[in-house]
């Protein structure tokens, strides 16, 4: 009767690259949603495979032997083939796709992503989609990691050469302020004047937004008295409403605190302009014609759901939130 082992199976070599990745195994246990016992007895059951050992466990961190960092790069290639594999199958009916792990911005949580899920969920019966929602910063690092197919965040300028992107939005930044803090028509002159009056609410400089905001207004050699380092943009609009300051954020943010809108104006930013970019991005020719599929899918979405009623509640916007 044949055994298992000697085996080696893509699960312990994800197992492997996880643990490599994230130098810790209860890390990479959190990584792969499973326990730490069954990753040790995979990486267990690999090493008896292969004959030798990977990784110096009893390190903290645990690190790579010389065989480990020699296999690593093996089993990063045998992954993505995998990867393309499924994604090809896919291609050729939706139906068989088992697995696809979809990581999005926070901003589009509670409005595009459900629809962009149900749509897919209607094409790829037997597809089990895990979202990991969060920061772009973070998302990327999932992407690098291989713990995410596909992310959709702002463009942060890390996207290498074995990625392929897809942009979908561009957005400008704005100011929120308290009613009646600047009448209409003010000149940037004087809108700064009466911004200064109150403290700048900041976007946290631990985000990459917040690290953008921070920059221009570096360059601007604009310095603003802030007490205030948020990164919610509800409890950020809920202090501007009370009047204990200002901010500059997106139309996005601004549309995700709806709360707060009666107490809050919005303004064009009175300085020069500022914007961002959000784009779909994945590992270049690991899922075939997936990614593009699904930009297309999302940028319709997009246009119904944040373009045209950002549009329409800040008219002055025009082209300067558009589809890309």
């Amino acid at each position: 009767m044949s055994g298992s082992a000697g085996r080696i199976t893509l699960w312990g070599i994800e197992v492997f690259v996880a643990t490599a990745e994230e130098a810790s195994i209860s890390a990479a246990a959190r990584r792969l949603g499973t326990s730490a016992a069954t990753v040790s007895q995979q990486l267990t059951n690999l090493e008896g495979a292969i004959g030798t050992s990977l990784l110096n466990r009893g390190e903290r961190p645990v690190t790579l032997t010389p065989a480990g960092a020699m296999f690593l790069r093996r089993a990063n290639t045998i992954l993505n083939e995998a990867d393309q594999a499924r994604a090809e199958l896919a291609m050729a009916d939706l139906s068989r796709l088992t697995r696809f792990r979809l990581g999005m911005i926070e901003d589009f949580d509670a409005d595009v992503t459900p629809r962009l899920l149900a749509a897919l969920a209607e094409e790829m019966r037997n597809c089990q989609f895990l979202l990991e929602t969060g920061a772009s910063h973070r998302l990327f690092d999932l992407l690098d990691a291989r713990a995410l197919d596909v992310i959709v965040a702002a463009d942060m300028g890390v996207a290498g050469e074995g990625m392929e992107v897809h942009p979908l939005l561009e957005e400008p930044f704005v100011v929120a302020v308290p009613q009646g803090l600047l009448p209409a028509g003010a000149g940037a002159e004087e809108a700064l004047r009466r911004l200064r009056r109150l403290p700048l609410i900041q976007y946290t400089t631990r985000h990459h937004m917040g690290r953008l905001i921070a920059a221009h207004l570096a360059r601007q050699n604009l310095t603003l008295a802030h007490r205030f380092e948020l990164d919610s943009y509800h409890a950020i609009m809920a202090m501007v409403a009370a009047g204990s300051g200002w901010t500059i954020l997106t139309p996005l943010g601004w549309m995700r605190a709806q709360r707060f809108r009666a107490a809050v104006e919005v303004h064009p930013l009175p300085l020069p302009p500022l914007s961002r970019m959000l784009s779909l991005t994945a590992r270049r020719g690991v899922l075939g014609d997936m990614p593009a599929q699904i930009a297309a899918r999302l940028r319709p979405l997009v246009d119904e759901m944040i373009v045209a009623p950002a549009r329409a509640g800040l008219p002055w916007l025009g082209a300067g939130m558009r589809l890309l």
